[in-house]
């Protein structure tokens, strides 16, 4: 709606929690580009000078060709607001929006995007498939009966070329906490940071720490009327959490462009 009525857009991620919701952004992306509208996202590791200098040197060959990937968001729990007496079902869902898959899409998708963000950044690509595990063994015990997502997942994603993306996230606490990329190269291997001059991917000098830099290249590439259109990368890395939630759901191989079709609408 917002594109049609030819405003620019800064949207959170994740962007989608579908496949209905890729295909609906797709298409305003497209539409945004046919407008020269200018649209962010908040996947602000692409604004983080350790990231964008880290992954330019992958790109430049720092690890060799890329073999393998991790992505992990492992740690504690969250919060649940405890159900008042007057509200209906919608306002408890509302008011508890992570723990529903229609308004979260999981926490692989809420929260996990960003690993998984870094690593198709990495490869310049997105998974073509999934396969994966999960369950909700600490949920069911804080929220019985109020919750419907789970509490970790793990999902081996493969890229067009072969290589294998290995992604954790969970929720739970007193356990093993991690969230980080890392990269393994016939050359060597290593974190996706690193320190050193870069220059923003929206082409502006860094100023600021990733949460403001983010909004500072949008707004700058509105001055500037320059090409700026971040709802790309921001459907294809939010689609590849949903595959990953679709894989851990099911127990099954998961193919992209299967899914992209024939992914089910989690809207209620």
């Amino acid at each position: 709606a917002a594109i049609e009525a030819g405003m620019r857009v800064f949207m959170e991620k994740a962007c989608l929690v579908d496949s209905t919701g890729l295909r609906k952004l797709v298409e305003a992306n497209a539409l945004a580009d046919q407008k020269g509208l200018k649209v962010g996202v908040g996947l602000q590791r692409r604004h983080d000078s350790g990231y964008v200098n880290g992954i330019q040197k992958i790109h430049d060959g720092k690890y060799g060709d890329l073999i393998c990937l991790q992505a992990y968001w492992n740690g504690g729990g969250i919060w649940w607001r405890s159900p008042q007496e007057d509200w209906n079902e919608m306002q408890k869902q509302m008011n508890n929006w992570y723990h529903f898959v229609w308004l979260s899409g999981d926490n692989i998708c809420e929260q996990h995007v960003h690993n998984l963000d870094v690593c198709n950044w990495a490869k310049d690509a997105h998974p073509v498939e999934a396969n994966g595990m999960g369950g909700a063994e600490v949920r069911k015990m804080d929220n019985p009966g109020g919750t419907e997502i789970f509490d970790h997942h793990f999902v081996e994603f493969t890229y067009p070329d072969g290589t294998k993306m290995y992604s954790q996230c969970r929720h739970a606490r007193g356990c093993f906490n991690r969230v980080s990329e890392y990269a393994f190269g016939s050359q060597g291997n290593g974190g996706m940071t690193d320190s050193g001059e870069a220059k923003d991917r929206g082409g502006v000098d860094f100023k600021f720490g990733a949460y403001d830099q983010e909004h500072y290249a949008l707004v700058e590439a509105i001055r500037n009327d320059t090409p700026y259109n971040e709802g790309h990368y921001g459907a294809t890395s939010s689609f590849t959490a949903v595959l990953g939630r679709m894989a851990t759901y099911s127990g099954k191989v998961i193919k992209w462009d299967e899914a992209v079709e024939k992914g089910k609408d989690e809207a209620p």
